[in-house]
């Protein structure tokens, strides 16, 4: 099994953020500068067009590491961050800017683009899980959960369907098309689904439709006022899903 290899290393506020590569693969892994044996792991994706220290990651990264001591990881999507975009992808780039122009649905495009990724990124982030379970702050039997919305659902949603180490995770923002309705057929574990009841881009009858397709008995629904990127931070949205379902490790109170 490949190793990670770490790149660059910095520490503030109690955070240790350490930039790594696998294979082809560019991500970063956020910890307590204190130490964090076995602490739990939460896989953050993404959005659409950001990388893996967009600063809204970053900052719900350094509050789960400072407030329950857990470990993040954040990895970047194909053809996002530091990854260059191919060919194709580029031309999807282009027919969503044409789309979003014209004011016409961007569904069509989504489900096809979101789809190509999600079959590459799921792969990739086996192989990151793999990976930090082998160093010894994490190990193999640390909780892993997992978090993100928009481009980071579409490929949670049918990683989560299949890899049975992640035992929570946090989805939102996402077009219901029926390769993700049926991924999520097969989720059992809990979810918490944010939904922006205002979003132009992603009608909110997707959003119940896919809260809806989830199997898991453990389950709720978020839905705030506001668009595609309004996600509310004044604790409105529950902050406390992980502590439950995952614990507590080395952790102060919030």
């Amino acid at each position: 099994m490949q190793p990670i290899q770490f790149t660059s290393e910095t520490s503030a506020n109690g955070v240790l953020e350490r930039t790594f590569t696998l294979d082809d693969v560019t991500g970063v892994l956020f910890s307590p500068a204190s130490g964090s044996d076995s602490a739990p792991l939460i896989l953050m994706g993404h959005g659409g067009g950001l990388h893996k220290k967009a600063p809204g990651l970053t900052a719900r990264a350094h509050q789960a590491v400072r407030t329950d001591g857990f470990v993040v990881a954040s990895i970047d999507a194909p053809g996002h961050g530091d990854r260059p975009r191919n060919e194709r992808d580029r031309r999807w780039v282009a027919e969503l800017t044409r789309a979003r122009a014209a004011g016409e649905s961007l569904a069509p495009i989504v489900a096809e683009f979101n789809s190509s990724l999600a079959e590459r990124a799921i792969p990739e982030w086996r192989a990151t899980i793999d990976a930090l379970q082998m160093l010894p702050e994490i190990g193999a039997e640390a909780p892993i959960g997992y978090s993100g919305m928009t481009l980071a659902s579409t490929i949670g949603i049918p990683l989560v369907s299949v890899e049975s180490r992640i035992t929570a995770a946090v989805f939102g923002g996402v077009y219901a098309y029926r390769e993700l309705l049926d991924a999520a057929r097969r989720i059992t574990v809990p979810i918490e689904f944010l939904l922006p009841w205002d979003d132009t881009e992603l009608d909110r009858e997707s959003g119940l439709a896919m809260f809806d397709a989830f199997a898991s008995k453990d389950k709720v629904l978020h839905a705030f006022p506001g668009g595609h990127h309004q996600v509310p931070t004044d604790g409105r949205i529950d902050t406390r899903f992980f502590a439950r379902h995952l614990g507590r490790v080395g952790a102060r109170s919030a």
